[in-house]
């Protein structure tokens, strides 16, 4: 169970349990449909770097806060286009975290990386070498690896932004959004309302392959089959075919796709003959996008995402001190900072060793509950939305806890 923590009051003595099971920064944080920014508008989930344009000049290392333990962050603050504004976001919600966690002890060591894997090996080489204690960062998914290595080397943990589980592993910690968590969510909730009977069409990419892997062990795991299933490429048509089809067999149909292709592969469906009326459409967090909830045939649909009732808190303040939105990703960066300040005030020499980041009562930040696995993915505690007009409407709150 995850108990509260106030970084404002927390008592100077606590036991490891209630200490790791904590609620970092302010008040329990999530999501916000309208203030949403999918991730795949500063970089597909999966992308190895940033999109092809000229770089800014690389940015100076800075050091934020003034406390004894020393935390790296390495982001890619000079790469080209979106990569470079979420960078430049996260960096400010990291700074915000430190202005919100009362007299936190650790300094932040902020390394700019390009969005390049030398630039991630080099950055985290120089914090590590000016007395980091942990890495966090980078965001993209081809410079963990260099970054992992350098951590290795030194026994030292990262915790990345890197939405592709591949890229994990011992020591290596993934604080993001994986599709895994949306498509285990969505199932057991659909499988809690009687559905038995699934179907599928997924797109045939990195992102695809992933919610796949997690569809094909999370229907039979609730106990349910799957009756059709396909993937598609630029010709989305036949696979609509295919699966409009078997629809009739089928009480729940997964699309998982970003806000235009799932509008576009729905319109196929129908194009085939399907009547989406008569199955309960399943999606994952990319549907958190206006063009999903404007469209009608998508109307009714169920999908995975964290909890809507603190992002906008989270994108309130961060306005406020900032005047500007933060990206989605911003939060990712805050309550891996929050997280580092927490563990340093409670957890003593122990602070960033992997038998406190694996605690299995996890911990709880903007986006709801968390947790690392032992192979470096997470386990986040979702909500379930339901597609309405002009946004979403919560069916199904986000756990309190999370089970064994």
């Amino acid at each position: 169970m995850v108990g509260p923590f106030n970084p404002k009051s927390q008592p100077a003595k606590s036991t490891r349990r209630t200490a790791v099971g904590l609620i970092l920064g302010a008040p329990l944080l999530g999501a916000c449909a309208n203030v949403q920014e999918s991730l795949s508008q500063f970089s597909n989930p999966f992308s190895s770097q940033p999109a092809n344009g000229p770089a800014g000049s690389p940015q100076q290392p800075v050091a934020v806060g003034t406390g004894q333990v020393k935390v790296g962050l390495v982001l890619p603050l000079s790469a080209s286009g979106n990569a470079g504004v979420a960078a430049q976001s996260m960096k400010s919600a990291a700074a915000m975290a430190l202005t919100e966690f009362l007299n936190p002890n650790i300094q932040l060591l902020i390394k700019d990386d390009a969005g390049s894997p030398q630039g991630a090996q080099q950055g985290a080489q120089q914090a590590l070498d000016e007395g980091a204690e942990i890495i966090l960062g980078p965001l993209f998914a081809a410079s963990v690896p260099a970054t992992a290595q350098v951590g290795r080397g030194r026994g030292i943990s990262v915790i990345a932004f890197s939405t592709d589980s591949s890229v994990a592993g011992r020591g290596v910690y993934l604080l993001s959004f994986l599709p895994e968590s949306d498509v285990n969510r969505i199932v057991e909730y659909a499988a809690s309302i009687g559905k038995r009977s699934f179907a599928a069409v997924l797109p045939e990419n990195a992102y695809g392959n992933v919610v796949e892997a997690a569809f094909k062990q999370a229907v039979p795991k609730r106990g349910g089959r799957i009756v059709a299933f396909e993937k598609y490429g630029a010709d989305r048509a036949t696979a609509a075919g295919k699966v409009a089809q078997a629809l009739g067999q089928a009480d729940a149909l997964l699309l998982a796709d970003d806000g235009d292709a799932v509008v576009a592969v729905a319109d196929a469906l129908t194009t085939a003959g399907a009547n989406l009326r008569n199955v309960q459409l399943l999606g994952t967090g990319l549907w958190d996008n206006p063009r999903v909830f404007a469209s009608a045939k998508l109307q009714g649909g169920l999908f995975a995402a964290p909890d809507p009732s603190g992002f906008r808190s989270f994108s309130n303040r961060y306005r406020a001190k900032f005047g500007n939105e933060p990206v989605r990703t911003a939060t990712l960066a805050y309550d891996a900072v929050a997280l580092a300040a927490a563990l340093a005030r409670t957890q003593g020499g122990q602070r960033f060793t992997s038998d406190v980041l694996l605690n299995p009562s996890g911990f709880a930040g903007i986006d709801g509950l968390f947790r690392f696995r032992a192979d470096g993915t997470n386990e986040r505690g979702l909500a379930v939305m339901r597609v309405a007009t002009g946004g979403s409407q919560p069916v199904a709150g986000s756990p309190k806890s999370f089970g064994a």
